[in-house]
């Protein structure tokens, strides 16, 4: 077993308390490792779980992990979680798994999960629309589909989304999330392969040729994804078609090294808004196009 074989890889450093006194990884780490590596898979795949599970009416429950032990990890070893799903059947989903250290294969496994009411836990046939899903992930297809258009078009999913960040997670005063900007604003919207909405962002006019991105959030549970850069990507395109030579953004602090990575440069010394450390950032529309 490779690395390519796996779409999915998650990287992570093996920690003090995952080891015995010869600083070799407990074997029963490994699960955790796994299971760990499955919420990243279903982030991956732009799935709420939660959400995703209530709208397929069950839920997922584990009925075999399997492990075969090949070497050890050790402290501090820098760690490659590969996972894929190599078998649908009519209610089961067999997981293929694998722990490597470089090109060092340390531990492979099985897990399978059987879909199953959630009320009496009896097994149920896995939906027709999970079962695509998880296809089209390991095919390599694109998980996200971007829209952009007017408050009227993407209003009800933009709102949405910026209530559970910005009202509820991040406690901004409604009066201050919402305002007429909104009405005249390019609005853009991810969703992902169940129709959710996912992610959003709006541009503005700043000035004559410059346009200003803002009210950029995704769900917090999705966030890892690529949503965030996607978004953006988009809006950056929707400026520079409509003539823009530069966008401007104030970018909370804690989102500064995200878009410093997407070629956006910081302006101006830091000020507080909406009670909240943020930073002027700028960027020439022409690297997006």
């Amino acid at each position: 077993m490779k690395r390519q074989d796996f779409r999915f890889l998650q990287r992570l450093r093996v920690r003090w308390c995952e080891v015995d006194m010869q600083k070799i990884v407990f074997n029963a780490h490994y699960l955790m490792y796994l299971d760990t590596a499955l919420a990243d898979y279903w982030r991956a795949m732009l799935m709420p779980y939660e959400a995703a599970m209530q709208q397929f009416g069950g839920d997922l429950y584990v009925k075999k992990s399997t492990l075969e032990y090949h070497a050890s990890a050790r402290y501090d070893d820098a760690l490659e979680i590969g996972l894929k799903c190599s078998r649908l059947g009519n209610s089961s989903m067999v997981f293929t798994a694998a722990v490597f250290r470089g090109e060092e294969v340390l531990v492979t496994g099985e897990l399978v999960y059987v879909f199953a009411d959630v009320q009496t836990q009896t097994s149920r046939p896995i939906p027709a629309a999970l079962r695509d899903w998880l296809q089209a992930f390991e095919a390599g297809d694109q998980m996200v589909t971007l829209r952009c258009g007017d408050w009227k078009e993407l209003g009800t999913d933009a709102s949405r989304i910026r209530t559970e960040v910005f009202v509820q997670e991040q406690r901004i005063p409604q009066e201050m999330e919402w305002d007429a900007a909104d009405a005249t604003a390019t609005h853009a919207v991810a969703y992902n392969r169940l129709g959710q909405a996912v992610a959003t962002g709006r541009l503005l006019v700043h000035a004559p040729g410059v346009g200003r991105i803002g009210r950029m959030a995704a769900s917090r549970v999705l966030r890892g994804a690529g949503l965030g850069s996607a978004v953006l990507r988009a809006l950056m395109s929707a400026a520079l078609d409509r003539g823009d030579s530069q966008v401007v953004l104030h970018a909370q602090r804690s989102a500064e090294s995200f878009y410093a990575r997407l070629g956006f440069a910081v302006q101006g010394a830091p000020f507080e808004e909406a009670g909240i450390a943020h930073i002027e950032m700028c960027a020439a529309t022409e690297r997006f196009g």
